[in-house]
């Protein structure tokens, strides 16, 4: 296949950027998305021009390092990551326009990369289990039912690529903040700092500057892992219960 380009380029996330068009030959329809923009790099090399950067790490949509917006779309047309989106899903001639996540509170590093650390810190601000240190615990020590060890393994699944803030009009936070939130929180293990933890990962999720939740449902649309929106109402059920009692 013979393609159109047309990537972000910037610099810094002082700098202003703008679309840098390329024009790419020969892509095989068996190649990763990134493996293509890998052949573009390659050629830009030899040209002596800077390569485009991009975030990428295990390439098996299991770490949620990639994120790009393809054709508008956050990973691009099909619910997967960028990473394993192939190249069979556009055409010979396509024009693919190429962006970072457009988020306030993920500022762009340079290209296609954006800062994502404000995921960490609300994770950071109660997304763990305090335990006493020793031993780790048997397996078994802890009865869990099968539909509460569901539920938890579902909001386990969020991989924090960040797909749900870039596809929010508003660019909220709330469907991963949920997801870390419920997962620990239907646990037995999470039960004792169940109110301390929806509070504290909310409250820095305000800080970071995130939008407010509309529920427009975009979110749960471009979740590669398909966290469901009712995630997002069980957490505000567990922050409205736990402001009440502060």
């Amino acid at each position: 296949m013979n393609l159109t380009l047309r990537i972000w380029r910037q610099p810094d996330a002082s700098a202003d950027g703008e679309m840098h068009t390329y024009e790419v030959a020969d892509i095989s329809p068996d190649m990763s998305f990134l493996e293509m923009l890998d052949t573009l790099n390659e050629t830009l090399i030899e040209r002596g021009e800077e390569p485009v950067a991009f975030d990428h790490d295990c390439r098996e949509g299991i770490c949620g390092a990639c994120g790009m917006v393809i054709n508008g779309q956050a990973h691009g047309p099909e619910r997967t990551t960028t990473c394993q989106l192939h190249m069979r899903h556009f055409t010979d001639g396509d024009t693919i326009d190429i962006e970072p996540w457009r988020a306030a509170a993920f500022p762009v590093v340079r290209d296609l990369v954006v800062d994502r650390s404000a995921f960490d810190r609300v994770i950071g601000a109660g997304g763990y289990i305090t335990a006493p240190t020793g031993a780790a615990p048997e397996a078994h020590s802890t009865a869990v039912p099968k539909p509460v060890a569901d539920a938890a393994f579902t909001h386990a699944e969020c991989i924090g690529c960040g797909a749900c803030v870039a596809a929010c009009p508003n660019g909220s936070a709330m469907l991963f903040t949920s997801a870390k939130v419920n997962h620990l929180n239907v646990l037995p293990q999470g039960a004792p700092e169940r109110e301390s933890r929806v509070l504290g990962m909310v409250e820095q999720m305000d800080a970071e500057g995130f939008g407010g939740c509309t529920l427009a449902g975009e979110c749960a649309t471009a979740c590669p892992k398909g966290i469901p929106m009712p995630s997002i109402a069980a957490m505000n059920r567990e922050y409205l219960r736990a402001a009440a009692k502060r």
